[in-house]
């Protein structure tokens, strides 16, 4: 445990560090958030933070490599620098789209490379986690491993849209993940509980709590794609990571790690990602657009036109994916009754936060100004939907060029 967590407040220390050099970096080059009418902040911001983000996952890794209690992870196999590298060509691809807005085709042709880079490898998924069940062939595996990451990633895209919404989100969903991936090794190979998937999902929790501090409202920058992919793939490599580190026939004999867990809490902890992206292209494809369009109906623009704050609703985004999160990992510890019931009266708890806002100026009117803004007055504080694929982004270079390099 003391190596997960040192190497996690080495990724965060690396983020945090890193970000102010980062947000010049964009300020120089143009890498600036304009101000368009679905959105809620109120001046042009600079995006980029996933470039710090991958700096602190880098370091990790290497300074893991070199770890005693780690090793083995980096020795056995080409998995943690195959996630790695995926991690360098999805942030890349991402800070093109950051500075010169890629087209939605060159954006999913660069996450499947992505995606197709970390199976090769042998980060993919090799049988269903329920008694050891293989179904189809290896070539099967390998195109469902790359569907679910570029799934996880434009849903992490898709929640990035208020300041420290994603961050916090794809943080609290690991750290819950991290506590699962560290009791199943502990249950099923107690000689040797290190793996991959612990040491990613330790990192992302990492690097999403020294990005925070500069993205919670009002950010001074925003993760942009570079952020937004980079967290949906590292997210997505811990998920099919365990598939590949444990064997579903000894999980079936621990008894305090349910045996449907493996499956259920990879959705879990993706959960209000995978809502919104779902919902989105359900709604735009009803009115004829394309799923990729960009619009204002995304989980938080509801929760601001109920009346919600900024701040009070990413807090609301946050506890949903606590519960959901944490809710499914207490199956794996303590019994299903006890699990369920705290879970249940959590859940009621907040659910009536977020029907019944509470708001320092008063609830707002539908379709009102974001972030706690009264009717007539500029939005409060930045908030950002960082360039989706095929985002409408109409104006986007003109006001590039009006901030120009700070």
């Amino acid at each position: 445990m003391r190596a997960y967590l040192f190497l996690m407040l080495l990724a965060a220390g690396t983020t945090y560090l890193t970000v102010p050099l980062v947000r010049r970096l964009a300020l120089r080059v143009g890498a600036m958030t304009p101000v368009r009418a679905r959105d809620v902040h109120a001046t042009p911001t600079p995006r980029l933070g996933g470039v710090a983000m991958f700096m602190g996952i880098a370091v990790a890794f290497v300074v893991a490599s070199q770890m005693r209690f780690l090793e083995g992870i980096f020795d056995s196999s080409s998995g943690p620098w195959g996630v790695l590298a995926a991690a360098g060509v999805v942030c890349a691809l991402g800070v093109a789209d950051d500075i010169w807005d890629l087209d939605a085709l060159t954006k999913l042709a660069g996450q499947v490379l992505a995606a197709g880079l970390m199976a090769w490898q042998g980060v993919q998924l090799v049988t269903l986690p329920v008694g050891g069940i293989t179904v189809g062939s290896s070539r099967l595996f390998l195109l469902l491993t790359v569907l679910v990451v570029v799934v996880a990633i434009n849903a992490v895209n898709f929640i990035d849209g208020l300041d420290g919404l994603a961050a916090g989100v794809v943080g609290i969903g690991a750290a819950a993940f991290f506590a699962y991936t560290y009791l199943l090794s502990r249950g099923t190979s107690p000689g040797d509980y290190s793996n991959l998937a612990s040491l990613v999902v330790v990192v992302l929790v990492g690097v999403c709590a020294g990005f925070l501090p500069h993205n919670v409202n009002p950010a001074r920058i925003f993760m942009g794609d570079s952020g937004a992919m980079l967290l949906g793939l590292m997210l997505a490599a811990s998920a099919v990571a365990v598939t590949t580190e444990v064997d579903p026939n000894v999980i079936s004999t621990v008894d305090k790690v349910p045996i449907f867990v493996p499956i259920l809490l990879p959705f879990a902890v993706m959960v209000l990602p995978l809502l919104d992206l779902v919902w989105a292209v359900v709604r735009r494809t009803l009115r004829g657009e394309s799923p990729f369009s960009a619009d204002r109906g995304h989980l938080h623009h509801r929760l601001l036109d109920l009346g919600h704050s900024h701040r009070r609703a990413v807090w609301v985004l946050w506890a949903w994916t606590a519960v959901v999160a944490f809710g499914t990992v207490s199956l794996a510890l303590v019994p299903l009754g006890a699990a369920l019931t705290v879970w249940a009266g959590v859940a009621v708890v907040v659910a009536v936060v977020t029907v019944v806002p509470r708001t320092r100026r008063g609830r707002r009117p539908p379709g009102g100004a974001g972030g706690g803004a009264v009717a007539g007055a500029a939005p409060q504080g930045p908030a950002h939907a960082s360039g989706r694929p095929g985002a409408d982004r109409e104006g986007s270079r003109a006001a590039r060029g009006a901030v120009g390099a700070g």
